[in-house]
This record gives C-alpha cells, structure tokens and sequence, in this order.
C-alpha cells in the first residue's frame, strides 16, 4: 500500500457513508486526520477492493453521533485529498418526492438544489475564486454506478434533482408539495455542502440515493417517521453496499472528466493537499 510521506496510507476512491456502512473495509488501516478545519467526522479507514486503494469515511461518526447540520464537511473533505483520493462515491438515504420511486429504490440524482441554512458552504473565505458547479456530479462516476447496476441486475435509476434541507426535521406536507411541484424527485440533509465543497477541491464526487420512504406531501397517514426511515435502510443496506462496492471495482482510476480540471487557471487562497 502507498504511503504519505508521515507514514499513513494512501487511497485513490473514497466512500463517504452513514448507518450500515461502518464496516465496509475489512481488514483497514484507520488513519486519524488532522485538518485546517478541524477534525473531521471520524478517522478515515484505508483498506482494498480488488487491489484498489479505498477510504472509508462515516459522515455521521463511527456511532452516528454527528446530526446531519453539525457535520463539518470543511474537514471531511480536505481529510480525504490528504490522503490522497480523487473520486468519491456518497451513498445515501433519500425520500421520495416522486410516486414512481418508491422506497427501496436506488437513484444516481444529477441535479441539487440547496435549501439548507446556515451552513459553511466553501473554503474561498477570501479573494475571487468562483467555481462551476452547473453540473454537481461526475459525469464518469454516475456513469460507472450505472453500468455496475447494469451488469448486476440491479435497477438503478439515472437522474434527477436532490433537495437538501437543513433538519434535523423533516419536511411539512406544504414543503414537501412545493418541492415536487418545482420537478424536484428527492429530499435529503447531508448530500450538501459535500458536494460543492468536493468540487472546491476538484474532486469527483458522485451521489448514489437509497429512497426509504415516500416525503411527507407524497404518502397520506401520518408522515414519516425516523423509524420508518432507519427500518427502510437496513432492509436495503446490503444492496447498496453491494452496488457501490461493484462500482469501485469498475471505476476508471484517470480521470478526464470536467471535475478534475474544475480550479485551473484559477488563484486560489491556499494551496491544495
């Protein structure tokens, strides 16, 4: 395995994950991380899959003791480039602001709308460095994802918009209404700043979406619940691991993707990791 020049391993995919993911490498080397940002979630564990070096990184925390709005994404990703990664591959749960995806499906979204509040969203605390950010996902990691459904037989559905909210609550029947009006198909908390702030770093950073349950303007009753949410992934939890773990097996290590080139030719406040 590659090493830093401190001693700790090198990676060159990541998978930033929440519950049923803790142990997804075994066996791991945990790296502990120190940023310009502060700690980040947890430490990182580096381990191989078929020969490729992958990290680990708990969104949550190894006990999920980090809610979605106190996740200090800053630190997450930086973490992550030091130990060298370029690609990243985000599983997530998701609600459904759609009757067609039902809970247990899987969604590579290709759209993101912010509705968070409050949240450090950028490193660029100075000068004028503005980042495109019009297409949010690797166009090459949504496709490997894709392909690696494909060739499982696993039903993967390819686009659409990703509203992030704040939380920790979830969403009113009338917010719920208002995102699916707007064309929107999935609700969520985590999947930003993570993604701008990977795009900030240049890299590749590709959402894949378990639906576990429908939004609170979809489904009649009394709304959802954590329960409901919580039961819905651990049912699903092994498929999902199956796909992104085929996926990392298939993923391109060179990238020639718009991701990698996204900060050239710009002055940026720092040098990178």
């Amino acid at each position: 395995m590659h090493e830093r020049p401190d001693g700790n391993p090198t990676a060159d995919i990541a998978i930033i994950g929440g519950s049923g993911f803790y142990e997804l490498l075994d066996p791991a080397h945990r790296v502990e991380v120190t940023t310009p940002y502060g700690p980040p979630s947890d430490a990182v564990t580096i381990g191989t899959v078929d020969e490729r070096r992958v990290a680990f990184l708990p969104r949550h925390g190894a006990t999920h003791a980090l809610p979605a709005h106190r996740i200090n994404h800053r630190a997450n990703l930086w973490a992550l480039r030091s130990l060298g990664v370029r690609q990243i591959l985000a599983p997530c749960a998701v609600g459904s602001l759609r009757e067609d995806l039902a809970p247990g499906s899987v969604v590579v979204p290709d759209q993101l709308v912010d509705r968070t509040a409050g949240r450090v969203q950028t490193y660029y605390d100075r000068g004028a460095v503005h980042v495109s950010f019009a297409d949010p996902y690797c166009e090459r990691g949504r496709t490997a994802v894709l392909k690696a459904g494909s060739e499982s037989g696993e039903e993967v559905h390819d686009g659409g918009t990703m509203v992030v909210v704040e939380g920790p609550r979830f969403s009113t029947r009338a917010e719920s209404r208002w995102f699916a009006s707007a064309g929107w198909s999935l609700v969520n908390m985590t999947g930003h700043p993570e993604a701008v702030l990977a795009r900030e770093l240049a890299l590749c950073y590709t959402s894949v979406a378990l639906v576990t349950d429908y939004d609170a303007g979809v489904e009649h009753g009394e709304g959802v619940s954590q329960h409901e949410v919580f039961e819905a992934f651990s049912a699903n939890v092994r498929r999902l691991k199956d796909l992104v773990l085929r996926t990392v097996r298939g993923m391109r290590l060179e990238r020639g993707c718009a991701c990698a080139t996204a900060l050239d030719g710009m002055d940026l406040p720092f040098e990178l990791p």
